[in-house]
């Protein structure tokens, strides 16, 4: 990650952020002016000011400052959007103000707003960063509220496997001392309590140490299990699951890296039966998974290539493959936002632009623990 720096990220040598540059730079921020947050946890007022005493909390932070300047352009982007979604989230109960899902509907505003509504004046943001800040949005509250989850030792170990949970203490304290509440020091107590926690189930510096990829498939399965467990591998073959917006290359890939298995093609398929995107995609799926149950029933290995651009779709289609036991790798595919644009334009069939804007607003790139293995292409 060295050599790599978020736009607007204070630099060392100084002693305050470029708050107008900032603000200029990163439209999205302006609606958290306006939007109110509880007076008994956040007496500061809105998100913006709370938002801007977290970030100066952060740079003043010894530990932030110890960090290379990829670290902390990634707490300092998480900083700044870990509140992102707080506006449409917002919502007054009983003359209380809350923001009921606002770190998850942040975690994929972050997407959007990091890959394809970045600008395109600014250099692109690359996936690896981009991931990790979503996932320091996404947990951000974890650090405060770990030890009510059902679970806290599941909670943290399977958090451990997409953030990096030292990072996520540093921004849970700043996000405490960057407001204005009555309860500041117990707080910062919990999160002692947490970087505590999460040493002793060994995952606060490192992802928790599973014994192979199938135990931590299955710990992410099923909550009951022993992460200290060693499955026993009885799988019969591996599905290659593609997953990746139209023009990313996931067809290139194949041809560079699978041409030994059989691939079942959705695209080919509807130019095969004469059917349009747009059009009801029913028979596709319907005569795919009849060809996928084929090489299931034999335990073949085999590619279905696809979309696959959301949990939703990626989930049945796994634990179909996983009921005839079957291994799962998931394979991601992605390009910049401006070459998956240029590549669509010069394609036979050109995905309408509309659309493909659509397709990367649902985007949810794999997470690990979906599949036995998740590869990121990009």
């Amino acid at each position: 990650m060295s050599g790599w720096r978020f736009p607007g990220t204070p630099i060392l040598s100084t002693s305050s952020i470029d708050w107008q540059r900032v603000l200029t730079t990163f439209e999205w921020l302006s609606p958290l002016a306006t939007c109110p947050q509880d007076p008994i946890y956040h007496a500061e007022g809105d998100v913006l000011t709370h938002t801007r005493m977290v970030c100066e909390a952060l740079m003043a932070e010894p530990a932030w400052q110890r960090l290379n300047e990829a670290d902390r352009s990634l707490l300092f982007a998480a900083a700044l959007l870990h509140d992102v979604a707080k506006p449409q989230t917002t919502q007054v109960e009983q003359g209380r103000i809350r923001s009921p899902g606002h770190a998850q509907m942040g975690a994929r505003q972050v997407q959007r707003l990091l890959y394809h509504r970045w600008h395109t004046s600014l250099p692109p943001i690359p996936f690896a960063h981009r991931q990790q800040i979503a996932a320091l949005v996404r947990f951000h509250g974890l650090p405060l509220w770990f030890w009510e989850k059902e679970s806290p030792a599941r909670s943290v170990i399977l958090a451990s496997q997409e953030v990096r949970m030292d990072l996520l203490a540093l921004l849970a304290k700043a996000d405490v001392l960057g407001r204005e509440c009555a309860d500041q020091s117990q707080l910062l107590e919990r999160i002692a309590l947490f970087e505590e926690f999460c040493t002793e189930q060994n995952c606060f510096e490192q992802p928790y140490p599973f014994a192979n990829s199938l135990s931590r498939f299955l710990y992410f399965q099923h909550s009951e299990r022993d992460p200290a467990y060693t499955a026993f591998d009885d799988t019969r073959g591996e599905v290659i699951l593609m997953s990746g917006l139209p023009g990313a290359g996931k067809d290139t890939w194949i041809q560079a890296n699978l041409l030994h298995l059989p691939v079942i093609s959705l695209d080919a398929m509807r130019s095969e039966m004469d059917i349009s995107p747009t059009d009801d995609q029913s028979p596709i799926i319907v005569r795919a998974k009849d060809e996928a149950r084929q090489h299931l029933r034999t335990g073949r290995s085999f590619v279905w290539n696809a979309t696959n651009i959301t949990r939703m779709i990626r989930t049945p289609l796994i634990r179909l493959c996983t009921d005839y036991k079957m291994r799962v790798r998931i394979v991601y595919i992605e390009a910049h936002w401006q070459e998956l644009l240029r590549r669509n334009q010069v394609r036979s069939q050109p995905v309408p632009e509309e659309i493909l804007l659509r397709l990367a607003d649902k985007l949810e790139p794999p997470r690990i623990g979906e599949a036995w293995e998740v590869k990121f292409a990009v």
